[in-house]
């Protein structure tokens, strides 16, 4: 396996890579691993990234443009999303990702971005979940059963011995085949699917929260004490899927990225605005993912809120090029 960085001499033509054949191969303690790599870019002062693009294409369609640079690992990525909510034919995201090997500038790659987004976010989720759940914790709750939602049970069940999993959505069938889907992957839990999402919050030692409402969609005083919370569904102003009471209930609350928190997450924006300050905030992902649990005891409840950022993107693209450039 070539180090970090390598790249084979005198390839010169670029590869393309479906979701299909990505995710034959490269799986969720891969995607961690890369991310706890990128992260030490991060720390090393390697990343150099431009904020996200947003232009918007229609009222309700949008395209997004995130690229990235790592000088340690001498990768760039820019990644390009299609947001179209009217598709019925084919997914509402979409996604892409083109790798350049910046010892020489030459582009190595395009690959299909969906899965890898997913999956990149589990990842992180993971890493958030390791240092900031209860380590006796034994029950996932997720509300939202979308797309997104499957690899953030995973990233869970990566990094706890989960025993029960208690699934939400506001259509029920689709809950029920995201339950048939965790079997089938060989998840090793009793899964229910549950009428309301009280019922998952007062049950959950561990909540995943992967919706994109713009009304909370469960109430704080429902978490049990020692509860963590993973928030990946709302990435807009606009989308607030939990209420003030989480936050204020919240004793640490960690961001993937502050400064696209910052402009993206409304939840935190909304509650800022309702005197809570960002410097309750207390890090990112890259200040705690080489630390050790972190919960000061086991009644705190700990809130992580995730809306991406493209060094995180690179990550699982240059992981990905490692694996298929052998």
């Amino acid at each position: 396996m070539r180090q970090k960085g390598e790249w084979k001499a005198g390839e010169n033509s670029m590869i393309t890579l479906t979701d299909e054949q990505i995710e034959k191969e490269y799986h969720m303690h891969h995607a961690i691993a890369d991310v706890k790599n990128v992260l030490q870019d991060l720390k090393d002062d390697a990343i150099i990234q431009a904020p996200r693009t947003v232009l918007p294409v229609d009222d309700n369609s949008s395209m997004l443009y995130m690229p990235c640079i790592s000088t340690a690992s001498k990768i760039s990525i820019i990644k390009t999303v299609s947001i179209f909510p009217v598709n019925k034919d084919l997914p509402t995201t979409q996604g892409n990702l083109l790798v350049t090997d910046l010892t020489k500038g030459e582009h190595k790659a395009t690959m299909d971005a969906s899965y890898l987004t997913r999956l990149r976010t589990g990842g992180m989720t993971a890493i958030a979940t390791e240092r900031l759940a209860r380590k006796d914790a034994k029950t996932i709750g997720a509300i939202g059963t979308g797309n997104m939602a499957f690899e953030q049970v995973l990233g869970v069940v990566e990094v706890r011995d989960i025993e029960r999993i208690v699934l939400y959505n506001r259509t029920k069938e689709k809950a029920e085949a995201f339950k048939e889907r965790l079997e089938a992957f060989g998840i090793k839990a009793d899964i229910k699917v549950v009428d309301n999402a009280s019922e998952v919050v007062t049950q959950s030692d561990i909540l995943n929260c992967a919706t994109q409402s713009t009304e909370p969609v469960f109430d704080g005083n429902d978490l049990k004490p020692g509860a963590h919370i993973n928030g990946v569904g709302s990435f807009k102003p606009v989308m607030k899927e939990m209420d003030e009471t989480t936050i204020k209930r919240a004793n640490q609350i960690y961001a993937d990225d502050l400064e696209s928190v910052k402009e993206e997450a409304g939840e935190l924006i909304h509650a800022v605005d309702a005197g809570i300050s960002w410097d309750d905030i207390k890090g990112e992902l890259v200040d705690i993912f080489e630390q050790d649990y972190l919960k000061q005891d086991d009644a705190e409840i700990t809130l992580y809120k995730c809306v991406g950022a493209g060094y995180f993107d690179l990550a699982v693209a240059g992981g990905v090029m490692k694996m298929f450039a052998e």
